[in-house]
């Protein structure tokens, strides 16, 4: 069946300097290793073409692109980086009435590639698929993978020559902080604005201007920050350039899930400071929120009130990080409206999990069953904790549909990886099965719940640029 795409650009229609026009590069092969169908059917695409998804064939009403933005790197501001790996191929409606992008990723140079090859080879295209689904069926905002295709040519790396990739990123759309950004460091204050009504009018359409759109992305970063504590997701990479104006997770490169708890767990290799350790997730939404807000005070004439008005609102958000952790965590122990008083309960049992090295998602998903017990070598003091903790009257079904019983642990990724580049996607399609149900696994995926023996430990995840 021939693919068809309805796509509906509305970014393409914005002006010339918010993106570079160009269309990705061709590969070599086009072969589709994976395939979302039931994403691709709430899309409203029709049939398949893997030339189309590896970038070798511009299917008909596509408007390519490859997107300006500058933004913080590790709290240094970079003025220009943009998309220089991707291409934003164009939008579509999908079943619900929502605006998607459609993007691919690993699919050539761009004028903003800053010497890079614009490619990306299988491993980082995978992780980000099954990683990006996983995130999904977690119930958390993120962007999917609809289509991963090999290219059938190499990517050279560190460790030499990789099998090349290319991944279909969907996403509410790629608006950043760094969006933003790169035009008030510029000074272009009449492009500022077109952006911010454009991002106002798609993300946020009840938003009472500029400081409304930064109460707005304040809430939803405020909510998915707290989601992804709560599954123990670092993102390690919380740049302003990912972190989305709609709310959605962007960018799986160097990100993980904890397998034993600690509060300052790192992964990324290039996070050598730990500037985002799991616990300093809440920290650095704010302090990015406070770089959107002063890329907005430039659209105002009274650059004094606006800048006590975004103080404030900025100001409010580690209050509503708090209160969305607080409703988060609360559920895990099975508490439908936990109070303030009860943030010491949880708060104890993270530190006991921290001192004992207990596994995270473990622990909480046991926590009905005699089981959670076994994560602590000090079962005494588990027992102290949990006969308060009974007190408090848990629901038990609330528990289970909020503890995940399985998460795409590192050491599980490394090896599908590895088994991909051999040429095996079986444990790649075990893997998205597993994941698809992680509230009610089947019997069969026991495995994957096991955390990592001392040998399959993976101590650090990387990019993959």
């Amino acid at each position: 069946m021939s693919l068809h795409i309805p796509f509906d650009n509305s970014y393409a229609e914005l002006p010339a300097g918010f993106y570079t026009r160009l269309n990705p590069t061709p590969v070599k092969r086009a072969d589709i290793l994976a395939w979302n169908t039931p994403l691709a059917e709430e899309l409203g695409i029709e049939g398949t073409d893997p030339t189309v998804f590896a970038g070798t064939t511009v299917p008909d009403g596509a408007a390519p692109l490859a997107q300006l933005y500058a933004g913080h790197q590790f709290g240094n501001y970079n003025p220009q980086l943009g998309d220089g790996r991707a291409i934003l191929l164009g939008e579509v409606i999908d079943q619900t009435g929502q605006r998607r992008d459609i993007q691919l990723k690993g699919s050539g140079p761009t004028p903003y590639s800053r010497m890079g090859d614009g490619r990306a080879w299988l491993g980082p295209v995978l992780r980000e698929y099954v990683v990006s689904e996983a995130m999904h069926a977690l119930g958390i905002p993120t962007t999917r993978a609809l289509a991963a295709v090999a290219t059938g040519e190499p990517v050279y790396r560190e460790q030499g020559a990789l099998p090349g990739a290319v991944l279909t990123r969907i996403a509410a759309s790629h608006l950043r902080v760094g969006t933003f950004q790169i035009f008030a460091h510029r000074g272009q204050i009449d492009e500022l604005g077109t952006l911010t009504d454009y991002a106002i009018a798609r993300h946020h359409p009840d938003a009472d201007g500029p400081l409304g759109l930064l109460k707005a992305v304040c809430a939803a970063q405020s909510d998915l920050v707290a989601a992804w504590m709560s599954v123990g997701f670092i993102h390690g990479v919380m740049n302003t350039d990912n972190c989305t104006i709609s709310g959605e997770t962007i960018d799986y490169g160097p990100c993980a899930f904890m397998d034993a708890y600690h509060e300052g767990r790192v992964f990324s290799s290039i996070d050598q400071m730990g500037r985002y350790a799991f616990g300093n997730q809440p920290r650095i939404a704010v302090w990015n929120m406070a770089q959107l807000a002063t890329a907005l005070i430039q659209l105002f004439n009274d650059k004094e009130q606006a800048v006590e008005d975004a103080t404030a609102i900025v100001h409010a958000m580690p209050g509503q990080l708090q209160a969305a952790w607080l409703r988060r965590f609360g559920a895990k122990i099975g508490l439908n409206d936990p109070t303030s008083d009860d943030q010491s309960l949880i708060e104890d049992l993270l530190t006991l999990m921290q001192t004992d090295g207990a596994d995270f998602t473990n622990t909480f998903a046991n926590l009905h069953t005699d089981q959670a017990r076994d994560q602590f070598t000090d079962r005494d003091a588990f027992d102290a904790w949990a006969e308060r903790w009974r007190t408090r009257g848990p629901d038990m079904d609330l528990m289970r549909r909020t503890n995940p019983e399985i998460i795409p642990r590192n050491h599980r990724i490394e090896a599908m990886i590895e088994a991909a580049v051999a040429g095996d996607m079986a444990p790649f399609e075990r893997l998205m099965m597993a994941l698809g149900t992680p509230f009610d696994l089947p019997a069969d995926f026991d495995d994957l719940r096991r955390p990592p023996t001392e040998a399959e430990i993976v101590p650090a995840t990387f990019c993959g640029t």
